[in-house]
């Protein structure tokens, strides 16, 4: 049984993630950090999730059962919990949340000492102690040797300044007006006080987290909402994030959405016309077409990992890069921050803005998407696709046809993400036809 998918460990809370696999997850986590500890310290930080209450305790139960000291921090954007483990100087930070999913999934993220996710090599390493029961059994600790465990609340203070720190000192916020949608989620606290002191004119939505309404028509998967506000309220901008903070969704001042490419693409013309651009820019595989002509125009090269922004950070690594991102609004600028985060990147699109005296619209118009289409087909079983007759073929005519196309199956559900891309919408519902058909007898049969 495989517990990681693409980012750390995620399921409906109290079925496949319940107490129990919280627990025995944490203690083979903190048995591979053992052998790397220093100041025996896990940090532990979660998203408003009611659930959160009934993993953080087994988590903090387990850990201690080993002899690790833990901090727990309560609700907090994920990049907090990836600074702040850094920061504090802990052996490793756990955070428990599910992101952009409804209240009644969760997850399990781990961070190692430097703030870094974890690679796959590591998270395999903690699958095998998972299920190594003698192992699991022999960590276990007793009398003095149990850890022991503490909340401390005023850690918010330390994110705050290292987020303020990221904004240009000679810019000042006074001059906007800004909607945030929280998505009554981990950054319900921190991202208005961080607008405010920095001189914003902030409107707040979706603030009120009780637990069950974390993510539910609000935030960055539903901004239809905020989009409504920012024309209410005649606001320069908003910005909405989603249940963990790691990711961002702007609206214009016309209350028009903006394409996460769109916003990758000029937030990557802004680091390189300040000379801070160090090397290429890291897009996924599901990247837009449209972003790589514009960087290309703008004399910047474009490097694609796999999805999930866990990858675009290895990338960055490995080219010796600082900025990139993922088109759901995962954005990673690596000088500030360890992963992607949502106020980080929403305070360099308001740097942007007030340095070029543009609105919104203005600038994220210079780049105009390809249309796509992305059909998540379920399915009942995930074979390999390199031996699915007839799949090559398929292939090549949508290549004759100039369609770009990406078919991948779900790290975590039995769907298969079917997404097809051209400057034609019509050809491309007409081939997204196709391709459904042709997947519905391939896997389903």
């Amino acid at each position: 049984m495989k517990l990681f998918g693409t980012d750390g460990v995620r399921a409906k809370a109290g079925e496949f993630l319940d107490s129990f696999l919280a627990m025995r997850l944490a203690m083979a986590a903190g048995i591979y950090f053992k052998d790397k500890s220093i100041t025996n310290n896990i940090l532990v930080g979660k998203d408003t999730r009611r659930s959160g209450y009934m993993i953080e305790n087994a988590i903090v139960s387990g850990l201690t059962s080993i002899g690790y000291n833990v901090i727990e921090i309560g609700p907090m954007p994920t990049p907090a919990i990836a600074f702040l483990t850094e920061d504090m100087r802990c052996d490793a930070g756990i955070m428990i949340s599910a992101s952009h999913n409804l209240y009644y999934d969760n997850g399990i993220k781990f961070f190692d000492a430097h703030g870094n996710k974890l690679n796959e090599d590591i998270e395999r390493k903690i699958e095998e102690i998972y299920f190594n029961d003698k192992l699991i059994q022999d960590s276990k600790v007793s009398m003095d040797q149990i850890g022991q465990a503490k909340r401390i609340d005023d850690v918010i203070g330390r994110y705050i300044v290292s987020i303020k720190n990221s904004f240009p000192k000679d810019l000042t916020l006074k001059s906007l007006r800004v909607v945030l949608d929280v998505a009554h989620g981990a950054s319900y606290k921190v991202a208005p006080t961080v607008f405010r002191e920095l001189g914003a004119e902030v409107i707040v939505i979706n603030d009120q987290p009780n637990g069950l309404n974390i993510n539910e028509n609000c935030g960055a998967l539903h901004p239809s909402h905020l989009a409504s506000e920012v024309i209410k309220f005649r606001a320069d901008v908003g910005f909405a994030f989603d249940g963990d903070a790691d990711r961002l969704v702007v609206v214009n001042e016309k209350g028009e959405v903006a394409h996460g490419d769109s916003l990758l693409g000029v937030l990557a013309l802004y680091l390189k016309e300040q000379g801070k651009l160090k090397s290429s820019v890291v897009a996924t595989i599901m990247s837009n077409g449209a972003l790589k002509e514009f960087l290309n125009k703008h004399e910047i090269l474009l490097e694609t990992c796999n999805v999930g922004d866990k990858y675009v950070l290895e990338k960055l690594k490995t080219i010796g890069g600082n900025f990139g991102g993922e088109q759901s609004g995962h954005i990673i600028f690596s000088d500030y921050a360890k992963t992607g985060d949502g106020l980080i990147a929403a305070l360099q699109f308001s740097a942007l803005m007030l340095s070029k005296k543009k609105s919104a619209s203005a600038i994220l118009s210079q780049i105009k998407p390809y249309p796509q289409l992305l059909t998540n087909l379920k399915i009942s079983e995930k074979k390999d696709l390199e031996k699915i007759k007839g799949l090559k073929e398929l292939k090549r005519d949508l290549e004759n046809k100039n369609i770009n196309y990406l078919f991948r199956y779900s790290g975590t559900e039995n769907l298969i993400r079917l997404l097809l891309e051209n400057k034609d919408i019509k050809v491309l519902e007409k081939e997204m036809n196709n391709v459904i058909n042709f997947f519905k007898k391939a896997l389903n049969e």
